[in-house]
């Protein structure tokens, strides 16, 4: 398996800008925080995460679909890179997320740039956020309007969780490195 130093070094390379950087980190961290609590691989699952977007800071046009490419340069396997792709599924690819691992990129990807977005308005940033402060900035349409609540909520639906187990698990997984990502 590809290190984590290999992955960061590739993605360096085709990531040249801090706040893509930023939310790589954010959804590596919260792929190994459901890893960990559902009994899956940490290292694996966070790599995933980590490269999800590889291609979308200097391919935005080709989202999804120069990935491959791009992945094949660290030797991914398969698995990995029909995970990257999946979560662009209705947006930018065909590619279902059919697989656990799957299905919690395709919900989380937008989750952590909700929650993200809702931090950098808090003084206190991460510390002490709370569900009910993520579903009120969820419910302004106005507020982070990048942000596709839909995805998120077809991906819950997809996984058979509750919304607010999700956004629990992603504010912990973001709160666990917000020094990392300027939070």
């Amino acid at each position: 398996m590809v290190s984590r130093s290999e992955a960061l070094a590739l993605l360096k390379k085709y990531t040249p800008d801090e706040a893509h950087l930023h939310h790589a980190y954010c959804v590596e961290a919260a792929m190994k925080t459901f890893a960990r609590h559902y009994g899956y691989d940490e290292t694996y699952w966070s790599l995933v995460g980590l490269l999800h977007d590889i291609d979308y800071a200097l391919y935005p046009d080709r989202h999804c679909q120069v990935a491959p490419k791009l992945l094949s340069e660290i030797g991914v396997d398969e698995a990995f890179i029909r995970a990257v792709v999946s979560h662009g599924w209705g947006l930018c690819s065909d590619v279902e997320p059919i697989h656990f691992m799957e299905k919690v990129l395709y919900t989380i990807d937008e989750l952590t740039g909700l929650i993200y977005a809702n931090a950098l308005m808090r003084p206190e940033r991460m510390k002490g956020m709370s569900v009910k402060s993520v579903r009120k900035k969820w419910s302004s349409p106005s507020f982070a309007k990048g942000v596709n609540r839909e995805v998120i909520a077809k991906g819950a639906e997809l996984l058979g969780l509750e919304i607010n187990d999700i956004i629990t698990r992603t504010i912990e997984a973001l709160t666990e490195i917000s020094s990392e990502i300027g939070l």
